[in-house]
């Protein structure tokens, strides 16, 4: 087999810079190929780290013109070498794929889509039924068996589970003190946002005032979020002495400093996260950040499995003051945990599962 008949074509239109999961997810990946090719397609944007020189980054998504250039990519790959493994996917990638080929059918094993999760409708439904019927070689792969039941109830035959890939860092070699709450990554509404600003709100009426740290970066769907803009005025009206506003956005370096000595509170609308893997727990436990977390999410099973924080009784304020407090007064030994969980979790979740499903099947050459 040639090197290009090998190639791994990752598309990945959000990686844009050193900011954000989708780096972590690319570069875990890259790691993975072990000095095989990869070529990641992803958007036009700000500086990245290097990567290994068995990968070629490819600058070529705008932002304004991301449908259209994935359609005549999609096209192109189709025609060449390799396999290609669609990084984020959603329906619109289904729809795109079919529209590329054609009429003609892409080969098992060519492409593989990745969907972190799967907000299901009636509509979504049928879109799955008509690929499993017309383009029935691409392969759906999900973190969770609940994802993956939801393609193959809709007659996807070629549909696998695969841990969430990442690569965590290394847990700190010593216990880190206590030294801030924290509500990573963008803010959002179904990342239950304004429960945290409640949070901060309790913390404010009570001795003694806990640091408590976040980013105000409205990227993504928070852009759009007129209720995470009125929550962002309802905590500056706060005037809490203890918090710490983080730039916007962060990258990799600071975005994984952020973790340490913390404790990562994640209330988590229960309806949008009940098994839907959060790339922030992972990133949290890596480096041994125990977890605040509401019940009936992922994140919370994932907490109770290891111990690694504690899940509060329910979504209101107080309830999320108190486990915070818990997690404050058994600090040293949530973090102990934490840190194994990661451990434990970073060989559960090696990306070269996912290399492996995606390279290990099926042909790579050009129908």
């Amino acid at each position: 087999m040639s090197g290009e008949d090998d190639r791994l074509h990752v598309v990945e239109p959000t990686l844009q810079s050193d900011v954000g999961h989708c780096l972590s997810f690319a570069s875990s990946l890259c790691q993975a190929a072990a000095g095989r090719p990869v070529t990641l397609w992803i958007g036009r944007g700000g500086p990245l780290p290097d990567f290994p020189p068995w990968v070629t980054v490819e600058r070529h998504f705008l932002r304004r013109l991301r449908r259209p250039q994935a359609l005549l990519l999609y096209r192109r790959l189709l025609a060449t070498p390799g396999r290609v493994l669609v990084a984020t996917a959603g329906r619109l990638d289904l729809l795109l794929l079919g529209w590329a080929a054609g009429g003609r059918a892409i080969p098992a094993g060519k492409v593989h889509l990745f969907f972190h999760w799967f907000r299901d409708s009636p509509s979504k439904r049928r879109t799955l039924r008509a690929v499993a019927e017309r383009q029935p070689g691409l392969t759906l792969l999900g973190p969770t068996p609940s994802v993956v039941g939801i393609f193959r109830a809709c007659g996807v035959t070629r549909a696998e589970v695969v841990p969430y890939p990442i690569t965590p860092s290394a847990p700190p070699i010593a216990p880190t003190p206590f030294r801030h709450v924290l509500f990573a990554g963008a803010p959002r509404q179904d990342k239950g946002f304004g429960r945290f600003v409640d949070l901060v709100e309790a913390l404010s009426r009570s001795a003694p005032r806990l640091p408590v740290a976040l980013q105000r970066d409205l990227t993504g769907a928070s852009r759009y979020e007129e209720a995470t803009r009125r929550d962002l005025a309802r905590l500056d009206a706060i005037r809490y002495p203890a918090l710490t506003t983080l730039p916007e956005p962060l990258p990799a370096a600071g975005y994984a400093a952020q973790f340490q000595g913390a404790i990562c509170v994640q209330p988590y609308v229960p309806e949008e996260f009940a098994d839907r893997v959060s790339g922030v727990t992972l990133d949290a436990l890596s480096a041994g950040s125990p977890v605040v977390a509401l019940a009936g999410t992922w994140t919370a099973r994932a907490v109770e499995r290891f111990g690694a924080g504690v899940v509060a009784a329910d979504a209101g304020p107080e309830a999320l003051a108190a486990a915070v407090r818990e997690v404050v007064a058994r600090h040293a030994e949530l973090s102990a945990l934490a840190r194994a969980a990661g451990l434990a979790l970073r060989d559960e979740n090696d990306a070269g599962r996912l290399y492996r499903a995606v390279v290990g099947a099926g042909p790579s050459a050009a129908s």
